[in-house]
């Protein structure tokens, strides 16, 4: 992780300060900014590996910046807020965050979110998958897997509806990976919050919950089907 570079951007000068020295001090290089025009400005000329945007940031909102790097990019986003109120959680998730963290935090587990967005970006970018089995219709020499008209070709990373290619965030593939590694079974949101997110405890559900929503609008609303008080499953 030592080339890896983080856009943080803060607009309280000691969190964000304090915040930069923590992450240089276990080899991120970071660029550390107080508002969300120049975080914006600081995407563009330096294209990070990661973002983590407080959510409120004058000139631009950290919600509103999540959304103009999604439109340009796949990189992990993850969100902090002072607040654990599902309004913030739910509104930075729906831009495009892959995580958020809530204010105050430990540095130590600032650091640990932020290799595990990493990790997950990087298995959903090509270098590993969460799926070791075969689901739905698969053309084994390809490596494409078929559910109705949704197409997952996972050695490319890339999948097509319709025969029209679909743009997933590394988190979205990774979720849509679990699912079709085992097609028709209930997956529970702390199975998915383990194997996706790589949260090996109890997290914040609301995670899965909105990313659930995200991938159905791109391969469609009956494609993952809610078991009330058990989770998910993909329809085979």
């Amino acid at each position: 992780m030592a080339d890896t570079h983080v856009l943080f951007v803060e607009d309280d000068d000691v969190i964000r300060e304090a915040t930069q020295l923590a992450l240089e001090r276990v080899g991120f290089t970071v660029t550390a900014v107080p508002d969300g025009l120049l975080g914006l400005e600081a995407f563009r000329s330096d294209r990070p590996d990661i973002a983590l945007l407080d959510v409120m940031v004058p000139g631009l909102d950290g919600v509103s910046l999540c959304r103009r790097i999604r439109d340009e990019s796949t990189v992990p986003v993850i969100m902090l807020s002072a607040r654990a109120d599902a309004i913030d959680v739910v509104l930075g998730l729906e831009a495009g965050a892959d995580d958020y963290v809530t204010k105050p935090f430990d540095g130590a587990v600032l650091v640990a979110r932020i290799r595990a967005v990493l990790r997950r970006f990087g298995h959903a970018a090509g270098t590993g998958g969460t799926s070791d089995g075969a689901g739905g219709a698969q053309d084994e020499a390809s490596g494409v897997l078929v559910f109705g008209d949704v197409e997952i070709d996972t050695e490319g990373m890339e999948v097509r509806r319709g025969g029209a290619h679909v743009g997933l965030t590394p988190t979205e593939m990774r979720l849509l990976l679990e699912f079709s590694s085992a097609p028709g079974t209930v997956l529970s949101r702390d199975r998915l919050l383990e194997r996706v997110w790589d949260y090996g405890w109890g997290g914040d559900t609301r995670v899965v919950d909105v990313h659930v929503q995200r991938l159905r609008t791109k391969i469609g609303q009956d494609r993952i089907e809610t078991v009330r008080g058990f989770g998910y499953k993909l329809r085979a």
